[in-house]
């Protein structure tokens, strides 16, 4: 057999493997949102135990965050260079043994390095994944994909957040990371035993045994082997960072990085920020904790009505429109609900709009950047953005210390999923070939 199998995967409909490859990948931004949120939860119980303020606590729940930042710039980088699957697998491994660490802090200093190195790992997993779902995923089904496995992560944050409001009633807050540090472990046999490297790469990149590896992974497709490696697409033959910024693909990499940083920015400030608010409006953290959960109840809805609307609008309209809802969205919470089911029906409409967003910004990395460099543009595009991921959330803190209201900081904050919808509006129609 002679066929390109990067045209048959395109092409012809799924099959089972190319199922389960999406499904896993879906599944580790499940535990990646959980992972990421974990803070969120243990916030209240951390404050009280060691009596830190609002702008402390700002940079603790921000650490992870630039760790995600370094973790999707550097480790996305290697998975161009190394395979998707063992960046997936040191990261998986790095997160267990960070979220393990976590239970353990006694300190701010030592808890703000535990969940750096965390971030790191989580942020290796965003940009090999992002890259992984998207090249075992046909050309009808990618953005559907991609957006489904982005809505992952709120997926995590649900059933993971209604375990471990559960654990809260009980034990304190070192239990929702212990409970991270399982869960995450519990996924490396599983990517280990079911998830093959990607084709895409390996017919890039040529590693040793590339034909023998990728007529394996054919073979458990139920497809037939080839007899040689077909040509590299001459276009596309390069990686790396420089790549990114040549012509054709700087606009892209610049206008794509500057949306995420700015929409980021945005949903971590809520995210990060509603447990302490609702605890300080008078509420058990339990509850503080349910509030969270429905605000990812809203962020699933949203990444699947978004990764259904694929078929049937633009992916770029569909992205600005969310945006611009999304700014409106946190605007709006910022009025301050005085009940528990207006603040969780809020914090709902919120999630649903913001994450609808992140989606649709993980769908447009994987549209717009081309094979060799898919996972290192996704991770040049969330590590730098999540510079807007930590300020977001620092920011907040500090404009509470100096006396701002929910609701000016709340409009300041919505501010950067409309710069966001800008910065999307900039970078046209036309998407440079995969």
């Amino acid at each position: 057999m002679s066929q390109d199998p990067r045209v048959m995967l395109a092409q012809e409909p799924m099959g089972r493997l190319q199922v389960v490859a999406v499904t896993l990948c879906i599944l580790l931004l499940a535990v990646d949102g959980f992972d990421v949120l974990s803070i969120s939860f243990a916030a209240p119980g951390i404050a009280a135990e060691w009596g830190i303020d609002r702008a402390a606590l700002g940079l603790v729940l921000s650490m992870e965050l630039i760790g995600m930042g370094v973790g999707a710039l550097i480790v996305g980088d290697f998975a161009d260079r190394l395979g998707r699957r063992p960046i997936i697998l040191c990261s998986l491994v790095l997160v267990t043994i960070g979220m393990a660490l976590a239970a353990t802090a006694t300190s701010v200093t030592l808890l703000s390095i535990y969940r750096f190195a965390t971030g790191i790992g989580i942020g290796g997993i965003l940009a090999a994944t992002n890259a992984m779902a998207a090249e075992y995923a046909n050309d009808k089904h990618r953005s559907m994909a991609v957006s489904l496995m982005a809505g992952g992560y709120p997926l995590g944050a649900i059933v993971g957040g209604a375990i471990v409001t559960v654990l809260l009633a009980y034990l304190d807050w070192r239990s929702v990371f212990v409970f991270g540090a399982v869960l995450t472990g519990a996924f490396i046999p599983i990517v280990w035993f079911l998830l093959p490297e990607s084709i895409s790469f390996l017919l890039e990149k040529r590693p040793e045994n590339a034909l023998a590896r990728v007529n394996t992974t054919l073979q458990r497709m139920g497809h037939a082997a080839i007899d040689a490696l077909p040509e590299r697409r001459k276009a596309v033959q390069e990686s790396g960072v420089r790549r990114l910024f040549e012509p054709g693909l700087a606009k892209v990499t610049l206008l794509l990085t500057a949306a995420f940083f700015a929409h980021i920015m945005t949903f971590y400030f809520f995210v990060k920020w509603i447990p302490k608010l609702v605890v300080d409006m008078g509420y058990a953290a339990s509850l503080a904790g349910s509030v969270l959960v429905w605000f990812n109840v809203g962020g699933l809805l949203g990444a699947v009505l978004f990764g259904l609307l694929t078929h049937r609008f633009r992916l770029r309209v569909l992205v600005i429109a969310v945006l611009l809802l999304s700014s409106v969205a946190i605007a709006a919470f910022g009025q301050g609900p005085d009940d528990l089911l207006r603040l969780s029906l809020t914090a709902a409409v919120g999630g649903f709009f913001t994450n609808a967003a992140v989606v649709g910004l993980y769908a447009m990395f994987a549209q717009r950047f081309p094979t060799p460099v898919r996972a290192g543009g996704t991770g040049f595009a969330i590590g730098f953005g999540r510079g807007g991921a930590a300020l977001g959330p620092i920011a907040a803190g500090l404009l509470f210390a100096a006396g701002g209201s929910l609701g000016l900081v709340a409009l300041i904050m919505a501010s950067g999923s409309l710069l966001g919808a800008v910065a999307v509006a900039a970078l046209g129609d036309r998407a440079p070939r995969s």
